[in-house]
Order: C-alpha cells, then structure tokens, then sequence
C-alpha cells in the first residue's frame, strides 16, 4: 500500500537543529523570550524542516473541494451549487483566500474531490481527483466506501508531494463543500466520544432549526454507521468528506518530506484528526493557524494538542486562516536568521 510506505517515511521532528534553533534565539539582540510564539514557531519549524536557520520562500496553499450528501438533511444555509460557483471563483482569483494568498505571496491551488457538477475550466491550478459526485447522505448510511476513503487520502498524498517537488517549503490546508460542516462536527464527534451540541455550530448561517437539523443528523449518522475510532479510514468513510480525506493525505504527505502543514479551521482540524489517527506520528508536523469561531473547533484542537498562532472570530474556511498563520510562519523565520546577535551588534549582552 502506497499511503503504508508514505507513513514510514516519517520521520520525528530534528532534535539537532532545534537545539541550534533555541541556542541561536538566545543569542540575537533581544532579551531571551522576548519575541514569544514566534521564537516558539522558529524552532519548531527548524525542526520540521531539519535546518538550525529554517528558510520559507515557496508558499501554497491547497484547497480541497467536494459535496455531500447530507446537506439533503437541510444542515446547510447554502444551495450545494455554491461548491462549484466558489471554486469557479478561487480559480478566478476573486475569493477571499487568493486575496489573502496574493498579501502574503502563496500560490493556491484547488483540487476537485468529488464537486457535484463538473468544473467548466482548463485552469492550470485546477487539479481534478474526482472520486464520486459529492459522498452519500451520511445520515443515512456510509458517506463513502472504504476504498473511496482511501483514495481520497492517497490523493492528498499525492497532491501534496506533487507541490513539494515544485518547491513547496509550506503547505496551507484549505476546503470547500456546502454541508461540511456536518462531516466534520461528526468525526471530531466520532474520535472524542462527546455528544454533537458540544461541536456542531451554526457553519454557513443556518438558524436555530437547522442546527438541530444538523444535531440530528450527525446523531443518526454515528447511531447508524458506528465508526471504528481506532481506524481514521473507517470514520472517514463512514461520516467524513472526500476533501476532508484529501486533506489528511495532504498532512500526512508533507510530513513524510519533513515539510509543514498550516492548519486552517473547523474542516482542516477535522482532517488533521482523520490524519493524526492514521499516522500518528504526523502531528508534529502540523501548525493550528487559528482558532475558529465555529462551536467545538477549541476542544478539538485541544484533542490534537495544537495552540493556535490566532483567534480573530474568523470561520470563513478556505484556508483563509492558514494564509495568515503563513506570513507568521515566515516571519518566525526571518526573525532567526536575519537578527543580528550581540557580538554582531555590539551591544551588550544581559547582566549575569
């Protein structure tokens, strides 16, 4: 199996050079400490990336698209065509991610999962992984077959190392899929054995009604399909999204490069759960890039063990989070290797 061999190449994160990293801080003009999660996020990164003086040039930023079924289940305040409009929009350059993506110098790039209705375009930065036209009505039964599950992940996989060859040092995860919400409220659900009005939100708008529409739903969807939380495959087939599996391909892909992932909100922490409980050893290379406003997104996070760089209410998805979580991440960076030191400076160093 291709997704076995991609996990272990996964390496934990290079001790050495975060060591150098955390001597080198200590060192610049500035009193120890003083820059907080950034000299944190410098030296996590150098170990990641397995350099004392990371180096972040090449950003991008990958958006996973695809429907669902569920939305049948009234769960969403958007018609399921916005999936494809959206995307035709992130092509264009008009969504709030390529705005972003364009302040912070990240190239997007979106991939088809499994969108309803085909995507009318040749765009170079459209990648086409189709699986099925949207997953089925997890309510009602398994959002997807085992083999599906695991296709969606190898093609994250494969995305990801596609971009990596490119010269990707960072990846941004990205979604969009009206109604996906539904699928991720239902795995962090699934994994962390708590009840669904601890999770589930409001998502795109929807009312007081819909929410315990939604509530329903993923109530009936794990009743029903009684996930295997011991195997991520299994969740993700039984209530999850084909873009929340290419995600978790994408995570576990970069971490088998020593590369690292920025983690947008509710969907990607949903698919960095899905990763985490397939290749354990990924989480170290995952950085939370903010904490969503959606209802739940903290205790997952949490779950995972992340801290959040941000909390700015945002809960737009997209990748919109992990675009700015980016510019920290290269900021981090810059501040290690482009400070001065002490010596350098002339300047003098702390009374002992």
């Amino acid at each position: 199996m291709q997704l076995v061999e991609t996990i272990k190449q996964i390496q934990p994160l290079d001790e050495t050079a975060m060591q150098l990293a955390r001597e080198r801080q200590n060192l610049i003009t500035k009193p120890a400490g003083s820059l907080g999660r950034l000299e944190e996020l410098s030296i996590q990164l150098a170990g990641m990336m397995g350099k004392p003086m990371p180096v972040i040039r090449n950003k991008t930023i990958i958006i996973m698209a695809g429907d669902h079924g569920v939305v049948a289940e009234g769960v969403s305040a958007y018609p399921q065509e916005v999936t494809r409009q959206m995307v035709l929009n992130f092509l264009a350059g008009g969504a709030a991610i390529n705005v972003l993506a364009r302040h912070v110098g990240a190239k997007v790039v979106v991939a088809d999962m499994g969108v309803a209705r085909e995507i009318p375009t040749a765009s170079e930065t459209l990648i086409r992984r189709k699986i099925g036209t949207g997953t089925m009505n997890l309510a009602r039964g398994p959002a997807m077959s085992c083999e599906q599950a695991e296709e969606s992940v190898q093609s994250g996989i494969d995305i990801a190392l596609g971009e990596i060859f490119k010269g990707a040092d960072i990846l941004g995860a990205g979604d969009m899929g009206i109604g996906n919400t539904t699928p991720s409220a239902a795995i962090a659900c699934a994994l962390m054995s708590v009840p669904p009005d601890k999770i589930a939100g409001h998502g795109t708008g929807i009312n007081d009604e819909g929410l315990e529409r939604k509530i329903s739903a993923i109530v009936w969807g794990l009743e029903n399909n009684r996930p295997n939380t011991e195997d991520g495959l299994d969740v993700l087939a039984k209530v999850g999204g084909f873009e929340i599996g290419g995600l978790a391909g994408v995570m576990i892909g970069a971490a088998s490069k020593h590369v690292p992932v920025m983690v947008d909100g509710f969907i990607s922490t949903a698919a960095a759960m899905i990763a985490v409980t397939i290749a354990p050893q990924c989480k170290k290379y995952l950085i939370a890039a903010h904490r969503s406003r959606e209802n739940g997104h903290m205790l997952m996070l949490e779950w995972l063990g992340l801290k959040p760089l941000l909390d700015l209410d945002m809960r737009l998805g997209e990748g919109s989070g992990a675009a700015i979580g980016i510019s920290l991440a290269e900021a981090a960076c810059k501040v290690l290797s482009e400070m001065a030191t002490f010596a350098e400076a002339g300047v003098s160093e702390k009374d002992s």
